[in-house]
Formats: structure tokens, sequence, C-alpha cells
């Protein structure tokens, strides 16, 4: 194998890791998984170009240019693409304050409480009964029945 052949392998690889990292990158519009070993590949392709010869080189280029733009772009990249999370359904009522509108007892298994425009069946945290009209917080969902405790008002 002579001088032409290395350059035009490693040339070639880089190349196709370059396509590779590329392709998953649109293949994954929000997510930015491959773009900085992309750009890696990029310096890596110029280097063998340059000087096929020493791979030393083209693999340090590549790992410092991928470690580097991913070091210092993602936090920016990922606070720009962070898509804020909206409760859906039940989820929707955690850590809200809800009225109890009918006692609230787990011993008889009774209660509800009305929150986010909808009435739900309450549970008490600490098994201690809550009446009617106390404002409570929503800890927690089990199964269909809210878990709450009466709300504390900051003074």
């Amino acid at each position: 194998m002579g001088k032409g052949d290395i350059s035009v392998n490693f040339v070639t690889m880089w190349a196709v890791l370059l396509i590779l990292f590329v392709t998953i990158e649109i293949a994954t519009p929000t997510s930015l998984i491959s773009i900085w070993f992309a750009l890696g590949a990029v310096g890596a392709l110029i280097s063998a170009s340059i000087a096929p010869e020493l791979i030393w080189l083209q693999v340090t280029l590549f790992l410092l240019t991928s470690g580097i733009t991913l070091c210092f772009t993602r936090p920016l990249v990922k606070k720009h693409l962070m898509v804020s999370e909206t409760a859906t359904n039940a989820n929707r009522v955690l850590e809200m304050i809800g009225v109890v509108r009918e006692d609230i007892c787990n011993l008889n298994g009774t209660g509800t409480v009305y929150v986010g425009g909808k009435l739900w069946t309450a549970r008490s945290e600490k098994s201690t009964p809550i009446t009617t009209d106390t404002q409570v917080d929503i800890l927690r969902i089990e199964g269909v029945k809210l878990i709450v405790r009466p709300h504390e008002a900051c003074t």
C-alpha cells in the first residue's frame, strides 16, 4: 500500500463519519446528539487532506474540536431548545391548592376536593379528618384519589 492509499482511506473515513454524524443529527432534530462530533470530523477531514500521514493529529483534532464545541455550546443550545413541559391531565393538580367539598375521613372512605376545575376523591395524608371548606395542598395522586393535607398559609 502506497502513501496515497493511506490518505484516501483516512479522508474517506472522516468524510463517512461526517456524513453519519450529520445524518444522525437530521434524524433527531430536537435532540442535538451528534452535531459536535460532525464538527470534529470536519477538523479531522481537513487535517487528513493536508497531512494524511499524521493520524495522531487527525484523531487529536477530532477529539479536541468535538470536546471544545460540546463543552462550550451545549449549555447555550440546550437553554434555547429547552421546551417547557406542561403537565397534562391529572398531573396538573399536583402542588395546587384545593378546597374540600365533602369532609375527608380516611376511616370512612369519604372526601372530595375541588381543584383545577374538577371534583376529585381525596384522602388525608396522615389519616386525620379534614372538614368541608378547608384549603388543602395536593401532594400526590394514588390511583384516582388525591392525597392532601391542610394548607398552611404564610403569615
